[in-house]
């Protein structure tokens, strides 16, 4: 194989046989469970990079189970996680502290393309008579149960809709061959072409169980504030760099060797 059919294909790992088709990557009928928590703040705080602001008024948490059951080349699978509210330069968003789910294929995707934090487990979401269930699994271990009532009262779906369109931001972090940051980058995506078809509130409640490799219990539930299901259809947007902390820390470095000439 010539370098320029290298250069040609290398749009994802292995070169022969990606993990993962080239986007756009459009979910249909894709379904939420989302339960939003208080926490510990100092323990909030020790988990969101800067330059992420926390909401100094509220130490919230949004714990996440979604369903997918129709995506564009990664098929059909569920994932879970920690979502936090935070702020970037005055903007209002998402950080997404962790997640885990059942298919290499996103899992790939979402680490290489975005840098999502995912993890391989076993989540599920669905309804038992009257209650929505999400669950997560960690290997044999449960280490997270969300439950809500079925679709009790309808949101308002502009609301909901906008939320979903909010700026999110991930942390992507990828190695050098010699174990250091080859990549480590403050990365923005967004949701795009939101089609609701339907969001409903109801009471819920979370436990989370303490687990050495699925930490999710080290942002402790201190006290339910509410819960949303929600249905739509939906693209992940690419990403953009909007901080990145190797040219921000070799600028440091710059500085401090130029004020020491300076002496």
């Amino acid at each position: 194989m010539r370098e320029k059919e290298v250069l040609e294909r290398a749009f994802a790992m292995p070169l022969t046989s990606p993990a993962y088709p080239p986007g756009p990557y459009r979910f249909v009928n894709r379904e939420y469970l989302i339960i939003t928590y208080r926490t510990d703040p100092a323990k909030l705080r020790a988990v969101v990079p800067e330059p992420l602001e926390l909401d100094q008024r509220e130490a919230l948490v949004k714990y996440e189970f979604i369903r997918m059951p129709d995506s564009n080349g990664f098929g059909d699978y569920t994932e879970s996680g920690q979502v936090i509210p935070v702020s970037f330069r005055g903007r209002k968003g998402s950080y997404t502290h962790c997640m885990f789910l059942n298919d290499e294929g996103p899992i790939a995707g979402g680490r290489e393309l975005w840098g999502f934090p995912k993890k391989l487990a076993q989540p599920t979401l669905r309804t038992e008579v009257d209650t929505l269930v999400g669950t997560l699994d960690y290997g044999p271990l449960r280490v997270a149960t969300g439950t809500m009532g079925y679709k009790h009262r309808e949101a308002d779906l502009a609301q909901v809709k906008a939320s979903l369109e909010a700026p999110n931001f991930l942390l992507k972090i990828i190695p050098h061959v010699d174990g250091k940051p080859r990549i480590c980058e403050l990365v923005e995506y967004r949701l795009e072409d939101v089609a609701m078809k339907g969001a409903w509130t109801g009471p819920a409640a979370l436990h989370l169980l303490s687990h050495a490799l699925a930490p999710v219990a080290e942002l402790p539930v201190l006290e339910i504030v509410s819960a949303i299901h929600i249905l739509a259809d939906l693209t992940l947007g690419l990403g953009k760099v909007v901080h990145d902390y190797l040219r921000q820390s070799s600028r440091e470095t710059l500085r401090i060797n130029e004020m020491a000439l300076a002496t």
